[in-house]
């Protein structure tokens, strides 16, 4: 198996698992990818992105592609450019409920053996500027969908969830694994 991702998260969840795998970074420029409704853009970008490393892959190998969005009404909210960018989406998040997909994409020899996505709700405490720039400062918003990451600093900005837990943390590590299963047998 081959994950397409650098996110050390996926790696981790996956390695927590017992996959066998190599990772392979996607080229792919996830901006000239959109989506009429925001819960189907993360399957897509996650189709591209293991369609990106699939030539890579030895005959018969599964890539695994994976990608997270944060969707706030219908807006959706990558990852910031800056700080100023991450504030901004902090402050739109603060005391609101929004949602967090996770889009899965399997190919074997270049044709999609497995898609899904996942949704969770998430639900923001009310935060004040302060608290907005101490996590800003950390650094950890800047390289994450929606600018936190619930398995760092930023699970304290979180009041609540309703989903999976994992797929708000970028793989759905447990339907995935059922969905592998069932696709062996």
């Amino acid at each position: 198996m081959i994950l397409a991702s650098k996110s050390p998260r996926r790696r981790e969840l996956m390695e927590e698992a017992g996959f066998e795998f190599t990772c392979c970074t996607s080229d792919f420029d996830e901006s000239s990818v959109h989506a009429r409704d925001p819960h189907e853009l993360p399957h897509a970008l996650a189709w591209h992105k293991a369609l990106s490393v699939s030539p890579n892959a030895r005959p018969g190998e599964l890539v695994i592609g994976s990608d997270t969005v944060v969707i706030l009404g219908e807006r959706v909210l990558g990852k910031p450019a800056d700080a100023d960018e991450a504030r901004q989406m902090l402050r739109d998040l603060s005391g609101k409920t929004h949602e967090v997909t996770t889009g899965v994409s399997v190919l074997c020899d270049g044709c999609e053996v497995l898609g899904f996505s996942e949704t969770a709700r998430v639900t923001f405490w009310d935060l004040d500027d302060d608290e907005i720039d101490a996590y800003v400062a950390t650094g950890e918003p800047m390289d994450k969908a929606g600018a936190y990451g619930i398995q760092g600093k930023g699970r304290l900005l979180v009041r609540g969830i309703e989903g999976d837990f994992y797929t708000v943390m970028g793989l759905p590590i447990s339907r995935l694994y059922r969905e592998l299963r069932a696709l062996k047998a």
